[in-house]
């Protein structure tokens, strides 16, 4: 009897000490059907706010469904909070990748398993179950009249274009295939003159007088290795384009571009280069020391540098950076040279971590004498891969202290890069926009649209059937065959994440295609 009593006693003391672990590691208040309570919720957005704006700006649970939320986000989210495994899901973590510090992760939990769970309950219990489709007060019109589009004859098995560039001044096309690794350049009848081989994807090109400066990404997956350079291409006496052996510096982390300037006005060019990275990254200029060396000084130590521009803003002899970051803690920030190397940091525009910002350009569009903002968001590679409403171009004026406030929205899935001339010459500047992410089955025109500027911020969008023939990963604007008028190429990466499947089979299709402007 005494036996039985005791083996009574120690089923029932073990399934209390069973019923407390898991509550106090598993488990969040819940209510009788099971879904999260209240105070489960409110303790969730107390815990967010305190400790998911930390490295980035505090995203709202309606900017994503229940799902993306659930299954993407939360778990890309856990290991930076210590956590690596969740009930029966394992967080992806890089831990062991050689190319990302041990430091990286937090050594041990940040958070208890509840706290995590109350953040979990916060965000899937309040997001929407899907995201409202894009609403558009004009539908885009396939009947852009001022554009006649012109294919190349040369063609390749799956284009992977990663680059491309009207050379104004030679009236020549230069474009770089991912894949293949090579460096290709075209005249203005589309006709294929010239090869390089190089490394690895070149995705950004400056022309200096006598050689291009070439940005080389290394490695167009994200990814965290040092791979990346900057390289000088030169040209033998027949013109043809030649790769000198030594790069002019790398180890570098998915550079995007570099930027030549004198920074610090000692009469030597420096560079700015946007290291993208993945994890890691940086804003960085390379002080040019002389005889071939160069010292690296990190402007801002986070990923996504994807784009700069260089000008001096405050008119005092000095130039000043703006630099765009999409990864992480996305916005454009203001960079104001001090001298002496030294920089003054301001961010100008903030957007929540998963807009996945993908350019922007300075424009002065009200004529004030003061640069606007064009800003595109669309990359939808990462943990969230559904449609979303927020998409497309912006613009945001100036008030003349870099204060930035929304003019202008017009939705496109997947906007990819926004680039402002006046393309039909009525003294207004119009946008070209291209998109890798758009809704392909149900609305291939996002591709490529123009916003043709009527006055007043109004704009109405347009596009012709070649803007569905490619998708299109970069675009370019420049005068092609010497006629005055800006032209449009559009090039093609025919592969890659993506929701909506298009009827057009992008690898059977050229690597670029030409907008020529006919326009009166």
């Amino acid at each position: 009897m005494r036996r039985l009593y005791l083996l009574v006693w120690g089923i029932f003391l073990l399934n209390g000490i069973f019923t407390f672990f898991y509550s106090c590691t598993n488990n969040s208040k819940q209510t009788e059907d099971g879904t999260p309570n209240g105070e489960s919720i409110g303790q969730g957005k107390l815990l967010a706010e305190k400790y998911c704006q930390g490295c980035h700006m505090l995203p709202d649970p309606s900017l994503l469904d229940k799902k993306s939320w659930n299954d993407g986000v939360l778990p890309a989210m856990g290991p930076h909070l210590g956590i690596f495994a969740y009930g029966e899901k394992i967080y992806p973590a890089k831990r062991n990748d050689p190319n990302v510090s041990k430091s990286y992760y937090p050594s041990q939990q940040i958070i208890s398993f509840t706290e995590w769970q109350n953040i979990i309950d916060y965000y899937t219990a309040t997001a929407p179950d899907s995201l409202p489709h894009q609403q558009r007060k004009d539908s885009i019109k396939k009947d852009l009249q001022i554009f006649t589009a012109i294919q190349p004859r040369f063609k390749y098995p799956v284009p992977t274009t990663c680059f491309v560039r009207i050379d104004s001044t030679n009236h020549s096309i230069i474009l770089c295939d991912a894949n293949n690794k090579k460096i290709f350049r075209f005249n203005k009848d589309l006709e294929l003159i010239d090869t390089l081989k190089v490394s690895g994807p070149v995705v950004d090109i400056n022309f200096k007088k006598n050689e291009w400066l070439a940005c080389n990404i290394g490695n167009i997956n994200p990814n965290d290795a040092k791979l990346g350079n900057a390289e000088i291409i030169d040209f033998d006496k027949n013109k043809k384009m030649k790769l000198l052996p030594a790069p002019l510096f790398d180890n570098l982390g998915r550079p995007v571009e570099v930027a030549e300037v004198d920074l610090n006005k000692d009469g030597k060019p420096d560079y700015i280069v946007c290291e993208f990275g993945n994890l890691t990254g940086a804003l960085s200029w390379m002080e040019n020391v002389g005889n071939g060396k160069f010292q690296r000084h990190v402007l801002r130590s986070f990923p996504g540098a994807i784009k700069v521009y260089i000008n001096d803003y405050n008119h005092d002899g000095l130039p000043d950076l703006w630099a765009l970051f999409a990864q992480g803690e996305e916005g454009i920030f203001l960079f104001t040279n001090k001298g002496n190397g030294s920089f003054e940091q301001r961010e100008v525009l903030r957007f929540p971590p998963i807009y996945g910002s993908s350019s922007f350009e300075l424009t002065d569009l009200n004529n004030d004498g003061y640069p606007d903002i064009i800003y595109t968001c669309g990359d939808n590679a990462d943990y969230s891969k559904v449609l979303k409403p927020y998409h497309g171009v912006y613009i945001f004026l100036n008030d003349g202290k870099n204060n930035f406030t929304q003019k202008y929205f017009f939705p496109i899935n997947g906007c990819y890069k926004a680039i402002a001339r006046d393309f039909d010459g009525d003294g207004n500047v119009d946008i070209a926009t291209i998109s890798f992410f758009a809704d392909y089955k149900n609305q291939p025109e996002e591709g490529f649209v123009l916003l043709k500027n009527k006055g007043n911020f109004q704009f109405e969008p347009h596009t012709l059937a070649a803007g569905e023939s490619g998708r299109w990963l970069t675009m370019d604007v420049g005068d092609l065959d010497g006629d005055g008028k800006p032209d449009i190429i559009l090039g093609n990466f025919s592969v890659g994440p993506i929701m909506m499947k298009s009827a057009i089979n992008w690898k059977e299709n050229p690597p670029f295609v030409v907008l020529k402007n006919i326009s009166k």
